[in-house]
C-alpha cells in the first residue's frame, strides 16, 4: 500500500509515486486510448495513490480533460499538478513561454479542461531564458492569492535560476517554489551535480521523470532485439554501451531477489532523499509492475552495485573541492577529523 511524503516544506500531503499522464490520449499517435487510461488511473488510485502529474500541452489537452473527467466525483482525494510554458497555438508566438501573460492564459485553459477550481501544484514547465524570474514569481503568486493554484513548482531549469528565484521568492514574501521536475534514473544522474543538492537545500520534492530511461532500465534491450537497431539507428543515447551495462546490473540484482528490473529501477530513486518517481504507462500491465516496486526494499549491497556501475563525475569545482590535497589545504592536519559538513544553504 502507497505511503505519503509532505510535498517540498509544504504541509500537502502526496503519494510516494505519483501518476504521469502524458499517455492518456491518442492524439500523438501513440498512448492509451480513455479505457486504458482509465484502468491504468483506477489502478493507480486503487494501491493508494493521490498525487497526478499532467500538463497543458499533453496530448494537445486531452490528458487534462481525461484526468478531469477521472478525478471530477472525488476532486478532493487528489492533488492534480499541471505546467505551462509550452506552446498550445503554434501561429501564436505568445501563447508559450514563461512570460505573466501565457501563465495568466495556460491557467485559465487547464482549469477548463480540468473541469476544476483550482490545481494544486502548478509547474513552469521548461525555461525559456527570455524574462527575469521576478515576472514568472509575481505571477504564480498572484494565482496562489487568487486561489487558483495552491503550490508553484518547477522543471527543467538550470539549478542557478531555480535557486535565485527561491531566494527573491523568499526575500519579497512571495510564494516559494516547493518542488522542482528532472529527468532522474539510473542512466541519468547527471543532476546529482547541482539540482539535487541544490532542491535538497531548499526543501523542494524532486519529482523524477524518465525514471526507466526510455525502457532501457526494462533490461529489454540487452540482447539486441530489433527495437534495439532501430533506435540504435536513430541515434538514441540511452542505449550507449554504458547504459546496457548499467540495464545489465538491475536485471542482475532483480533475479536475485526475485522482483522485476523496473521495479529494482523505481526502488532505487525512491531510496533517494526526497525524490518521489512520477509514473508513466501505455497498458494496465505496466502500471501494476510498477506500482509493486513499493514493496521493494533494497539493501545496502544492491544499492552500492547500482551506484558503483551508474557513477559520474561530479565535475568541477566538486572533483577539485574533494581532492584530498585541497581538503588538507583547507583544513590542515585535521581534514579527516571534521565529521559534521553543512549543506550549502
Amino acid at each position: 500500500m502507497m505511503r505519503y511524503k509532505l510535498l517540498g516544506q509544504s504541509g500537502l500531503r502526496v503519494s510516494e509515486l505519483a501518476l504521469g499522464t502524458m499517455t492518456f490520449g491518442t492524439d500523438w499517435g501513440w498512448g492509451a486510448d480513455k479505457d486504458t487510461s482509465r484502468q491504468i488511473f483506477d489502478a493507480y488510485v486503487a494501491a493508494g495513490g493521490n498525487f497526478i502529474d499532467t500538463a497543458c500541452n499533453y496530448t494537445n489537452g486531452t490528458s487534462e480533460r481525461f484526468v478531469g473527467e477521472f478525478i471530477h466525483d472525488q476532486r478532493e482525494q487528489f492533488v492534480v499538478a499541471t505546467k505551462f510554458t509550452l506552446n498550445t497555438q503554434a501561429n501564436n508566438i505568445n501563447a508559450g513561454g514563461n512570460h505573466r501573460r501565457n501563465i495568466m492564459r495556460s491557467v485559465e485553459d487547464s482549469l477548463n479542461r480540468l473541469n476544476t477550481d483550482y490545481i494544486d501544484l502548478y509547474y513552469l514547465h521548461v525555461w525559456d531564458f527570455t524574462i527575469r524570474p521576478e515576472e514568472a514569481l509575481r505571477a504564480l503568486d498572484d494565482l496562489v492569492q487568487q486561489g487558483k493554484i495552491m503550490y508553484a513548482g518547477i522543471s527543467d531549469t538550470p539549478a542557478w535560476i531555480v535557486s535565485r528565484m527561491n531566494t527573491i521568492a523568499e526575500l519579497r514574501g512571495w510564494s516559494p517554489l516547493v518542488a522542482m521536475q528532472v529527468e532522474y534514473s539510473l542512466i541519468q544522474r547527471d543532476v546529482e551535480r547541482e539540482l539535487v543538492p541544490m532542491a535538497e537545500a531548499f526543501g523542494m520534492s524532486v519529482l523524477a521523470w524518465g525514471i526507466l530511461g526510455g525502457g532501457a532500465l526494462t533490461g529489454k534491450f540487452i540482447n539486441g532485439t530489433p527495437e534495439e537497431a532501430t533506435r540504435l539507428k536513430a541515434g538514441d543515447a540511452r542505449l550507449s554501451e554504458r547504459n546496457m551495462a548499467i540495464a545489465a546490473a538491475v536485471v542482475a540484482v532483480a533475479d536475485e531477489i526475485n522482483v522485476t528490473p523496473s521495479q529494482v529501477a523505481i526502488a532505487w530513486l525512491q531510496s533517494r532523499p526526497s525524490v518521489i518517481s512520477i509514473l508513466g504507462a501505455r497498458q494496465g500491465a505496466q502500471i501494476a509492475d510498477n506500482l509493486a516496486a513499493v514493496t521493494v526494499t533494497l539493501n545496502a549491497e544492491n544499492i552500492a552495485r547500482l551506484e558503483a556501475i551508474s557513477a559520474i563525475d561530479l565535475g568541477f569545482p566538486h572533483d577539485f573541492i574533494n581532492r584530498e590535497a585541497i581538503q588538507k589545504l583547507i583544513f590542515g592536519d585535521h581534514a579527516a577529523r571534521l565529521t559534521q559538513r553543512r549543506k550549502p544553504l
